[in-house]
This record gives C-alpha cells, sequence and structure tokens, in this order.
C-alpha cells in the first residue's frame, strides 16, 4: 500500500514541476478585487473549481460559481475561468464560448493547451496531468481516469491562492473571518 501512496505522490510532484511559472503569474495578473470572477468546471474538476471560487471569496473577491441558482450573467470585464482536463468538457467549451462572446477574459485551466477550451481562451494555465481520455503512452499514470490531473489541479489552485495572499497581504485571520 505505502507503494502505491509513493508513486501517486511521485506522479503529482511530476506534474507540479511541469506547471509553468509564467503561466501562473499571468493568471494571478488577471485576478483583482475590482472584476467579477466566474469559475466553471465539471465533474471532479468542476468540484476542485468550487473549493477554488470558495478559497477566492475567502480572500476577499467576488466570485461566482457558474450553473448555480444565484449565479449572474456575465458580462464584459469579468474574468472568466473554465477548468476541464481534457479541453473538451461540452458544458464548459460552451459556457466559455459564450463567456469569450460577452466579453469576459477566459482562462483555460487544462491539461491540453490544444484543446477546444484552449482555443477559446485569452490566457492557458496548464496542469499536464493525465486525464481520462489518454491512452497508451499518453497515459502516463497508474490512476484511474483524470485522478492525476484533478490532484494537481487542487494543489495548483491552493498555490494560486497562497499566492494572491502574499500579493494582496491577506492573513489567515482574515481569511478566517470570511470563512462561514
Amino acid at each position: 500500500m505505502v507503494d502505491v501512496l509513493r508513486t501517486i505522490m511521485d506522479e503529482i510532484e511530476d506534474v507540479i514541476n511541469k506547471v509553468e511559472e509564467k503561466e501562473l503569474k499571468v493568471v494571478m495578473d488577471e485576478i483583482s478585487k475590482d472584476r467579477r470572477i466566474f469559475v466553471c468546471g465539471e465533474g471532479r474538476s468542476g468540484l476542485s473549481a468550487k473549493g477554488f471560487a470558495m478559497r477566492l471569496m475567502h480572500l476577499g473577491y467576488t466570485v461566482f460559481a457558474v450553473g448555480e441558482t444565484i449565479t449572474p450573467a456575465v458580462s464584459a470585464n469579468d474574468l472568466f475561468i473554465a477548468v476541464s482536463g481534457s479541453g473538451k468538457s461540452a458544458n464548459v467549451v460552451n459556457d466559455a464560448k459564450k463567456a469569450a462572446d460577452k466579453g469576459c477574459t477566459v482562462i483555460a485551466v487544462t491539461s491540453k493547451p490544444e484543446s477546444p477550451l484552449a482555443a477559446l481562451a485569452g490566457h492557458i494555465l496548464t496542469i499536464p496531468g493525465t486525464v481520462k481520455g489518454d491512452v497508451k503512452e499518453a497515459r502516463g499514470s497508474v490512476q484511474l481516469l483524470s485522478s492525476l490531473f484533478d490532484q494537481s489541479l487542487h494543489i495548483t489552485l491552493d498555490a494560486l491562492c497562497l499566492l494572491l495572499s502574499y500579493r494582496d497581504n491577506t492573513s489567515n485571520e482574515s481569511a478566517t473571518n470570511a470563512h462561514w
């Protein structure tokens, strides 16, 4: 069992080492407290996206999870962060297209920078973890489906929030006060 845990940790470390600092910096530069942020994703990636949205709220940002009943319509100047490991999730791609058509800045968070989602985005944050459609040599993981992407996604987005807290001088106490 320990071997499986070590293998998973090694896989995650390999992916995290491939996340480009310059891509994280571009995403950080787009996130500001004077614009609304919309986060979109499906399945497990969508759950990580919602966790990211929650953490952004704790840091003082105005953020919405696409698909919730209280989420307003997007408009120009909003930031739309779309998460899909494959970059092909139909609803995520369709929502990103709608956001782009409305004048939002679209950021694709994906494992596939050549995907339909990435093609719609102004910026791409590549997290090169294995996703469910990868086969043979492209598989690159002992884990099932998109587990490696999802794990690496969670860590990368949490790191992004920590960097934002440093930039904005947001203390743990302040974030805790915003927590339910």
